[in-house]
Formats: C-alpha cells, structure tokens, sequence
C-alpha cells in the first residue's frame, strides 16, 4: 500500500460488464460510480481491518461472488447516497 492518490480520485467512472451487487444491486454494469480515492488512503489502513464498516462487510460479500483479489487496490467512491467499496478490476477501462 501507498499513500498516494489514486489517479481516479475525484473522477465518476461506470462499473464494468459481468460485475454482481447480490447484497445491495447498486454496484452493477454501468452503474456511475463517484470515487472519491483509494480506501487505505482515505482512512489509513485497510479494508480487511475495517471491522464493523457497512461498505467493507458488503465489498467482502461481493468480493467472494465476483472472485476479485484480495489486495488493497480498492477504491472508496458513491453510487447515488450510499458509499461503496470497489476494486480496480471493476471499472470500465
């Protein structure tokens, strides 16, 4: 992990083909997605050690549906009100 921005940050991106919300279904295809940075950057540790945190307990659900890494490269960002955890490996390019 850096503390360095994401290239993302501050940018409204869609989520990509083929990507599954089964807890919520706000973080599907072509959702727009407002990031607002990575999440380690924005609260200084990982998502794993976020115990309790509404948005990681629904990123690890989908995390096991969707077979995304287990690494740090997730972005923290908004779909409408509710804030959402996001890998990279799910935005369009």
């Amino acid at each position: 992990m850096t503390n360095q921005s994401s290239p993302l940050a501050g940018t409204i991106v869609k989520i990509k083909a083929g990507v599954q919300d089964p807890v919520q279904g706000q973080v599907v295809e072509g959702a727009e997605y407002h990031v607002e940075d990575y999440w380690h950057v924005l609260t200084g540790g990982s998502w794993m050690n976020a115990n309790g945190n509404p948005a990681a307990l629904q990123y690890a659900l989908r995390s096991s549906v969707n077979r995304l890494p287990l690494d740090n490269d997730v972005l923290y960002g908004k779909i409408g009100s509710l804030g959402h955890l996001v890998h990279v490996s799910e935005i369009e390019a």
